[in-house]
């Protein structure tokens, strides 16, 4: 998979396991729901208190396994380096994540209240590698 496969791939499968690095090197892994943003970053929402953000503020090396809705068949990872944008700069950002993946929202001031509320913040990275490149 390159990394425009794995871009394609992502504007129909959002279903994903977020890899990061604990403080002792093992990995802490995440079900996540990812998109893309118009530059063709792979983008997730998360809370700016969940244990993924404090993992990758600390090491921002980020990895995704990619899954289709049935889970067996198509798949494939992306790695990068992983930027937090918090709120509010988030804000507007979380929006066009909300469009890109699941349309409008029925009523966007309760959606933007409740990502103050949760304090959610973006994460996004440029797809540096991706996978798998052979099958076995």
């Amino acid at each position: 998979m390159t990394p425009d496969e794995a871009r394609a791939f992502l504007r129909s499968n959002h279903g994903a396991v977020l890899a990061t690095f604990r403080r002792d090197g093992r990995p802490q892994l995440s079900p996540v729901t990812a998109g893309l943003d118009d530059a063709g970053r792979v983008e997730i929402s998360s809370r700016t208190t969940a244990m993924k953000v404090k993992n990758l503020r600390r090491d921002p090396r980020i990895s995704l396994c990619l899954l289709n809705p049935g889970f067996y068949g198509a798949w494939g990872q992306v790695e990068g380096t992983a930027e937090i944008v918090d709120q509010p700069e988030a804000l507007d950002l979380l929006v066009g994540y909300y469009r890109r993946i699941a349309g409008e929202h029925p009523d966007w001031d309760e959606y933007r209240q409740a990502m103050i509320d949760e304090k959610r913040v973006l994460v996004r990275f440029a797809i540096d590698r991706a996978g798998p490149t052979v099958e076995g």
